[in-house]
């Protein structure tokens, strides 16, 4: 009996012995289990931080679809967006985007980014601001492929052929606006309806946004009378609103006899609603004296185009359904006549 007890005493030790033996041993397991979840857990987080890298890299090259733009913004508002001197809302007022206009964006300070767009550097509340993926989303939708002219002039021919007649003419660094790319040439937007073609040889390909628009963009000679400047200002506050065929509203719509039209009606000057016919009004001033106020008409053989000049080399019309009431170099085509309508 005493050595039946023995037996019995001894294997409660053993079986003791086994239990705590079983207890270290998942002890260690779970020591393991946990060194593990820690390693899996830097795994992840390498992993996580690795793809937060490499999507940022992939935003960034998505961005760089406009030339000229490595942080891209893109402005989203219903009117346009005010680029101040500095981040204030007092700051002095510098420039505007319009809805779609794009910019670089330099730096954010809390609610501001200070950005680049076109020759205005300034301040915007960021919040009007679409950035990343969404913004080079927008810009894909949006952006113009341009020609810039790299010749001294270039010639906007009838037909893809050297050999058929000229449309118009414009000077080194004239943008103008590919409807389409037929490899050796390219068809191109001049004004509204005129179109034309240009050899590809003679131009550098571009993918555009609209830019800001200076408050200073609008420079005046001497002798230039205060109703002048105050029709040009007027004129210029309409800039990024639409193209509308046989519109004569300057906020919803307007084409480009309608924009001259309306604009002038503001000052008692009524003309009529044709650029053919308002170049019968008026008298006729060569191009070199035109002042600011006057009118300038183009055209292909006819005139078919109307805008107004601002001074500085410059004319604000209302241009295409594509880009609205814009700014643009008096010589961007060459002019038939101008004319002056204002004393």
């Amino acid at each position: 009996m005493a050595a039946s007890c023995v037996l019995v005493v001894g294997t409660g030790i053993n079986v003791h012995a086994a239990t705590i033996g079983t207890s270290v041993g998942a002890a260690q397991v779970l020591g393991n289990n946990i060194q593990a979840d820690a390693d899996n857990s830097q795994v992840v987080k390498k992993a996580a931080k690795k793809k937060e890298t490499v999507e940022k890299k992939e935003e960034k090259k998505a961005t760089s679809v406009i030339d000229g733009i490595e942080n891209l913004g893109v402005a989203s508002v219903e009117n346009h967006l005010n680029i101040r001197e500095s981040a204030s809302e007092d700051a002095k007022l510098v420039g505007v985007l319009q809805n779609n206009a794009g910019c670089n964006i330099i730096e954010t300070q809390g609610d501001w980014s200070k950005i680049k767009s076109g020759k205005v550097t300034g301040f915007v509340k960021s919040e009007y601001l679409v950035t990343g993926e969404k913004a080079n989303k927008i810009a894909e939708e949006v952006m113009t492929t341009v020609a810039i002219v790299n010749t001294e002039t270039l010639y906007v021919r009838e037909e893809p052929n050297k050999n058929v007649g000229i449309v118009t003419m414009v000077p080194i660094e004239e943008e103008l606006e590919v409807k389409e790319d037929l490899g050796d040439w390219l068809h191109v937007e001049i004004d509204e309806d005129d179109s034309g073609y240009i050899s590809k040889e003679y131009v550098v390909l571009s993918h555009k946004l609209k830019t800001a628009t200076t408050m200073s963009e609008l420079k005046y000679g001497e002798g230039v009378s205060d109703v002048r400047v105050d029709i040009v200002q007027y004129a210029c506050q309409f800039i990024g609103n639409p193209y509308v065929w046989g519109g004569t509203s300057l906020t919803n719509g307007a084409d480009c006899s309608g924009f001259t039209m309306s604009v002038m009606a503001k000052y008692g000057v009524y003309l009529p609603h044709s650029s053919s016919a308002q170049s019968g009004c008026g008298t006729k001033v060569a191009a070199e004296d035109a002042l600011p106020g006057d009118l300038f008409f183009y055209g292909d053989g006819g005139i078919n185009h109307v805008a107004m000049y601002i001074g500085n080399g410059q004319v604000v019309h209302a241009s295409s359904a594509k880009t609205g009431i814009k700014i643009s170099n008096a010589f961007y085509r060459t002019p038939i006549c101008v004319t002056r309508v204002l004393d």
